[in-house]
């Protein structure tokens, strides 16, 4: 059965796809059927950027826990980041 869940997000950044590198404008942010993992679910993140075609796209289909292991990483990346001060510290 098909959950429907997903967000979107508006991120800055950079993503390589076949063309090449392209500016990232949104995140897709879906737990849903994949397209290719071999999953019955899979939490997916498509980088894209509409404004350039269907060329401009990164997508990742992730296990739950690769996700959520991802998504601790990610934080602790940064938590060392801000701690070592080379990034600012978030206020949110």
């Amino acid at each position: 059965m098909c959950t429907m869940i997903v967000n979107q997000v508006a991120v800055e950044g950079y993503g390589k796809g076949a063309g090449g590198w392209f500016d990232v404008r949104q995140a897709n942010v879906a737990y849903d059927h994949p397209f290719h993992a071999p999953l019955e679910h899979a939490l997916t993140i498509d980088f894209v950027n509409e404004a350039l075609g269907p060329s401009a796209r990164v997508a990742v289909e992730l296990t739950p826990a690769a996700a959520r292991e991802l998504v601790n990483t990610i934080l602790t990346v940064l938590e060392r980041a801000e701690v070592g001060g080379f990034l600012e510290k978030s206020h949110g």
